[in-house]
């Protein structure tokens, strides 16, 4: 059954079953996990950190970003949820789910690039871009 919304339910271990409409969250592991909101009963997992999924507790619901792109499922599932509610996106080709992975392997990749060289070097590379 295709879910419209989903509650969250803070947990340490992901429980064996997942209910629809529930998005798990362990901040303890740093990992979500919910069935897809298609209803194809695929379980979704997602890390949860600075350079990939984040989630926030709004009052009428859960807010995860970005996108969940279930590309590896059956179903292609596409949307994002936003304070509780399944707001669905397009379906994206084989290059544009392609593109999206080397888009996400650039962010990660600048973040901890700047996490190595530290405030001294981000205000120093800030420094050169503003000189020319």
């Amino acid at each position: 059954m295709k879910t419209d919304t989903f509650k969250i339910c803070r947990v340490e271990f992901m429980p064996k079953q997942l209910a629809p409409g529930i998005l798990y969250v362990s901040e303890t592991y740093g990992t979500a996990a919910h069935l897809c909101a298609c209803g194809c009963g695929a379980k979704i997992r997602t890390p949860l950190a600075p350079t990939e999924w984040a989630v926030k507790d709004c009052i009428d619901g859960p807010s995860m970003w970005p996108s969940i792109g279930n590309w590896q499922q059956a179903c292609q599932s596409h949307y994002v949820i936003e304070d509780g509610r399944v707001v669905w996106c397009g379906q994206w080709t084989p290059e544009e789910v392609l593109a999206g992975r080397h888009r996400e392997q650039r962010r990660r990749q600048a973040y901890y690039d700047n996490k190595k060289k530290g405030w001294l070097g981000n205000v120093w590379a800030w420094l050169k871009r503003l000189l020319g």
